[in-house]
């Protein structure tokens, strides 16, 4: 009967070595979206997306051509260190620059052509934190992050 026991130990003890704690940069702040660049965060840029509405479709425009928060990786990653919203919420778009702003426009309705959401790929790291890597290469240009139902949006660009 200590066999089970004490096998039971050792085997708890292999697992937790074997479980990799998380020793690289943390956010210094929660729910926003930082992207990794080896040892430093760079936060993106935090905004509301305006939201215009025209018979099937929907544009979101965020104000400016360029977004300050800027990578030259074309698969990025970023960490998030959650609180209010889960990161498997997030859904990356690629926008497109015009007339001084960024804008995405989407339809109501479910038709082809239209813009989908890039791959992403979501790896906890530990409770709260979060690694979010783009599961396909980004071209250059510019890029939002947003909660599935919300108009905040999470800015870079690919450069």
């Amino acid at each position: 009967m200590r066999v089970g026991p004490l096998f039971l130990v050792s085997l708890c003890s292999t697992f937790a070595w074997a479980q990799e704690k998380y020793t690289g940069p943390r956010p210094p702040k929660p729910d926003v979206v930082y992207l990794a660049h080896a040892d430093n965060l760079v936060p993106t840029e935090v905004t509301e997306a305006k939201e215009e509405s025209k018979k099937d479709e929907v544009t979101y425009t965020i104000p400016g051509a360029t977004s300050p928060a800027r990578t030259p990786l074309a698969e990025p990653i970023f960490i998030l260190q959650t609180d209010k919203f889960q990161p498997e919420q997030l859904e990356l778009y690629r926008m497109d620059v015009k007339n001084g702003r960024r804008e995405v426009t989407m339809s109501q309705k479910r038709r082809r052509g239209g813009p989908r959401p890039l791959r992403l790929s979501v790896t906890r790291l530990e409770r709260g934190l979060y690694r979010i890597e783009a599961s396909e290469t980004l071209e250059n240009g510019e890029y939002a992050l947003s909660p599935n139902g919300s108009n905040r949006v999470f800015c870079f660009e690919v450069y």
